[in-house]
């Protein structure tokens, strides 16, 4: 049997691009022979020296809201080992995004439940000397330089054709395609990230994102 390939993701649980992309891959796994692992990237470490630069209403979100569910998830996935991340990222963003809960402590809470992680793991979302915060920063690190500061989430890197990563921002997507169609953006987003020139590509849109089921 030949060995299923690595897809390195990483995620911040409070963005919707991310979560939809998520979702993608999770679809792209059924029809296509990768296995998907799970690391945490974080917005808020991302623009905490340049939050200055951004509006006003992001700024504070990112002061705030966006450390709690990082924290949280780096925690589980520090005393717990990195199986939960995938379970966890899927409880959490189904209560944030889905569910419309939002980075709550609630939603946050219930998640733990949700994969039977404990309870008292909600402690390190307000704790601001975070006991993890080497290991949150040192994931991050490893995502956002395969493909450089100026992007966010999600990072996605998969092996090359000459065994090096081939590492890219994005897709961002909505809504998550599914079934062939989610193998055939797979398939091309593969096509152009191995090119060694390539740089990025936007298309022509007529409507806004669509967030409806989220």
């Amino acid at each position: 049997m030949s060995q299923k390939t690595p897809v390195d993701f990483w995620f911040d649980p409070l963005c919707p691009w991310a979560w939809m992309t998520s979702r993608w891959v999770l679809e792209v796994e059924k029809v296509r022979d990768i296995e998907v692992r799970w690391h945490i990237m974080s917005l808020a470490v991302l623009n905490e020296n340049r939050l200055d630069e951004l509006p006003e209403e992001y700024r504070e979100m990112l002061a705030t809201k966006a450390w709690q569910p990082v924290r949280v998830v780096t925690a589980a996935w520090q005393k717990h080992g990195a199986d939960v991340l995938g379970p966890l990222y899927t409880a959490l963003g189904t209560r944030i995004h889905n569910n419309g809960e939002g980075p709550t402590l609630e939603a946050l809470a219930g998640a733990l439940a949700d994969v039977g992680l404990p309870a008292d793991l909600i402690e390190y979302a307000e704790q601001t000397d975070f006991e993890f915060d080497a290991e949150l920063r040192a994931s991050h690190k490893e995502g956002i330089e395969k493909v450089g500061q100026d992007v966010g989430t999600p990072v996605i890197a998969v092996p090359g054709p000459d065994g090096e990563q081939i590492a890219f921002f994005g897709p961002v997507v909505t809504p998550a395609p599914k079934g062939e169609e989610a193998a055939r953006l797979w398939d091309g987003t593969l096509a152009v990230a191995s090119v060694p020139g390539f740089y990025e590509i936007k298309r022509t849109r007529t409507q806004g994102p669509d967030f409806s089921n989220l």
